[in-house]
């Protein structure tokens, strides 16, 4: 069970996490999870070159140490880096302690300013003891879920939930991956498209 347009109850219980900008301009921002990893990151970073996009890449510790130089293009072409943890780690399921650790991990690696929980689980105790090392750090979450990672999903109804949910200000997941990349191929170069001759500007977070 998943969200694809995040409700305001949601936002407000953890209101101090981004969850999307201020809606005053026409850019949108595109965000990536769980990568770099090979085939599917350099099929992304190739089709935002196609579109002059921008995004943020959430990396897995863990994959940038087997993939160091695809992490390497993802920083090349001009994108923006985020912590995802070095292994991937449910928040709600961790102790607070070994996610900071994980999470510090990944950190020295990616030296980002931008951190988004796993599965966007994060206790209220584990934000607070990392805003306590980095006063500096933003939380990202999401206000659309483009459901890719749903194998169940067909790629005809990922592009329809983009599509359907995006506004000014909005931040979107997709996720470099494997498990996602069918429905990625599809629905990334499609959505790019449209909202490409909308007239939205696609950015990095900063």
């Amino acid at each position: 069970m998943y969200i694809i347009k995040t409700p305001f109850w949601l936002r407000f219980l953890y209101r101090s996490l981004t969850w999307r900008k201020p809606a005053d301009s026409n850019q949108i921002f595109l965000t990536f999870d769980d990568g770099p990893i090979p085939i599917v990151t350099p099929f992304v970073l190739k089709t935002l070159k196609e579109f002059d996009a921008k995004a943020t890449f959430f990396c897995i510790g863990d994959n940038i140490t087997k993939h160091p130089e695809i992490f390497q293009q993802v920083k090349e072409d001009g994108h923006l880096l985020g912590n995802h943890t070095f292994n991937h780690l449910k928040g709600w399921d961790t102790d607070d302690e070994v996610y900071v650790s994980n999470m510090l991990k990944c950190q020295e690696l990616v030296d980002s300013n931008f951190f988004r929980p796993p599965h966007g689980r994060i206790k209220y105790s584990q934000v607070g003891k990392l805003r306590a090392l980095f006063p500096h750090l933003n939380i990202i979450m999401w206000d659309v879920l483009s459901g890719d990672f749903d194998v169940n999903l067909s790629p005809e109804k990922c592009l329809q939930n983009v599509l359907k949910h995006t506004v000014p200000g909005s931040i979107i997941v997709f996720h470099d991956s494997l498990k996602a990349f069918d429905r990625l191929q599809y629905t990334l170069p499609r959505a790019l498209a449209h909202w490409k001759s909308k007239g939205f500007i696609m950015s990095t977070l900063a």
